[in-house]
């Protein structure tokens, strides 16, 4: 009778052990769902964020924005055929 009781205790805390276990692996996974989705949230508006950026950076959105406020640009490459027109460029003075 004794060793009945005992197994039966040892059920019910074991019983008990895996029903707190399963709460607790319940709980992470609440927690890594909302991390999951703040992720996603996160991620969509950097992706949108990108979009803006390509947007406004478009070739012709660039063009747009000089010709609008009239900024006198020089190109980064020169054109085939010109020389560059850095004022720094010394390469062809005599010394």
């Amino acid at each position: 009778m004794l060793k009945l009781l005992a197994c039966i205790l040892c059920a019910f805390a074991i019983a008990g052990g895996l029903l707190h276990m399963r709460q607790q692996r319940n709980q992470i996974y609440y927690q890594v769902n909302q991390s999951h989705r703040r992720l996603q949230n996160l991620q969509i508006e950097l992706w949108n964020q990108q979009l803006q950026v390509a947007i406004y950076t478009a070739p012709n959105a660039i063009e747009s924005t000089v010709g609008a406020h009239k900024l006198k640009l020089i190109p980064a490459t020169p054109e085939q055929g010109t020389p560059p027109t850095d004022p720094a460029d010394h390469s062809g003075d005599a010394e």
